[in-house]
């Protein structure tokens, strides 16, 4: 019986090796993106009721908002950790 570390590491070895066959990439993830695309497709337009371009435009629009987001989050992260970091254990001390 194979821990959780054993089993991760049998999943990656599974995943690398069907990667390795695998001769298109892009078909084979092309599902996958439709999908994702589809999200935000759904987010504008969930009745399907715009236009194709505008709904085409309002998604690309979603889809860079949701970007950015996750763009902000992260570097509100990073700042957090190098604050984190650079502040001294004793000050951290007092202000907690």
């Amino acid at each position: 019986m194979l821990d959780a570390s054993g089993r991760q590491l049998r999943a990656r070895i599974a995943a690398y090796s069907s990667w390795a066959a695998t001769s298109d990439v892009s078909a084979r993830t092309a599902p996958a993106r439709a999908g994702f695309l589809k999200r935000f497709e759904d987010q504008v337009d969930p009745e399907r009721q715009l236009p194709p371009a505008e709904r085409d435009r309002r998604a690309t629009a979603a889809r860079r908002a949701f970007y950015t987001k996750l763009a902000f989050k992260s570097s509100v992260a990073r700042a957090g950790r190098k604050l984190r970091f650079t502040v001294k254990p004793e000050v951290a001390a007092e202000a907690a």
